[in-house]
């Protein structure tokens, strides 16, 4: 057994939103529950799984999934901030209860290369001059062809560098929030240099924390040989490459872990109390998004802050999370509440 507060599991530390919290209270675990993020059976990482996809240029977003399911034989996958078909890059796959972590990524930053086409010859200062203007907010209407409702909107361009230009072409890399659409964003540029820009090419690099600089993204073709060689050979080293535990996308959040006998009554809908957390993130604050935690890492659900960490220090009772949303599935702990009237009475409330 081991007791994540004294970091004591060394593999852990590789998550980052488990580092440095503070220790509200003593506890160990089971090791006959749960699993180790990183230590998941391949049954179990099929079902708590992140793949990062490297699309390429042609299938849907949702064709990419589709051949991911049948790839694996999962019955539940889905994608987060799809890509066009002509677009290539990081296209992030969650697996299973996975899938429910997915909307957090909407959260962070993207990272897209651009390679673009100005309908006339563009002077290098004009043209920085421009895009100096398109750093920042900036109103965006959808194109026609979008998913969502065509309203005008506000979105953040946080970078706009012009890498190369050469004659006509041009190589952007573009930093901004989550739905921008960069295809508008070079038309846009091209009505206000007056001739004219047509986006050619499109790549995305990074999805919030998840970015190709930081990790190897995964080939289709890899995908699927890594599968095989596991039901061929029970050899499951490549496949774990590939897929990774689905708290990896979650590194930007705080975190608050809590008892093996808080994490089922917490699956069942409780609300944590202050008695069930064993430590939360050193700054933590009231409404603030969280993710909770077991101490062996798993990620039970998400929820917003209702005390700081003082507040979870100095107080022994009280709600202290209010869950949002649950991902990991009820029974995978033993039950350690009971139901009195229709609340659920136990450590976590």
């Amino acid at each position: 057994m081991f007791c994540l507060v004294e970091v004591k599991y060394i593999p852990n530390l590789l998550m980052l939103q488990l580092q440095n919290l503070t220790k509200i209270d003593d506890d160990i675990t089971d090791e006959a529950y749960g699993h180790y993020p990183d230590l998941r059976p391949i049954s179990s990482l099929l079902d708590y799984g992140l793949i990062l996809i490297d699309k390429p240029a042609g299938p849907s977003s949702h064709e990419i999934v589709a051949w991911i399911k049948k790839i694996l034989c999962v019955q539940s996958a889905g994608h987060s901030g799809t890509l066009d078909p002509g677009a290539t890059g990081l296209l992030p796959i969650g697996l299973g209860e996975g899938t429910k972590a997915l909307s957090i990524l909407l959260l962070g930053p993207k990272e897209y290369y651009t390679l673009a086409r100005m309908h006339s010859h563009i002077s290098e200062e004009r043209l920085r001059l421009v895009l100096a203007k398109f750093t920042g907010d900036i109103f965006q209407r959808p194109p026609q062809r979008s998913s969502v409702k065509r309203s005008t909107r506000i979105r953040t361009i946080y970078e706009f560098q012009k890498l190369e230009q050469y004659d006509r072409l041009a190589l952007f890399r573009i930093l901004c929030q989550a739905g921008t659409y960069i295809r508008k964003v070079i038309y846009d540029i091209g009505e206000v240099l007056g001739p004219g820009a047509t986006m050619i090419e499109l790549r995305r690099t990074r999805v919030s924390n998840l970015a190709e600089t930081k990790s190897e993204f995964t080939k289709l073709h890899d995908l699927e040989d890594g599968f095989q060689i596991y039901k061929a050979k029970n050899d499951d080293k490549k496949l774990r490459r590939l897929i990774r535990p689905i708290e990896q996308c979650l590194e930007g959040l705080r975190a608050v872990v809590v008892r093996d006998t808080a994490v089922d009554a917490l699956c069942h809908g409780a609300q944590l109390a202050v008695p069930g957390i064993v430590a939360v993130a050193k700054d933590l604050a009231p409404k603030q998004l969280v993710g909770i935690y077991t101490i062996k890492g798993e990620i039970i659900g998400l929820g917003e802050s209702l005390m700081s960490t003082n507040d979870i220090q100095e107080n022994g009772r009280g709600i202290a999370v209010q869950l949002k949303r649950i991902i990991l599935k009820p029974n995978t702990y033993p039950r350690a509440w009971r139901l009195s009237g229709n609340r659920l009475k136990g450590f976590s409330t």
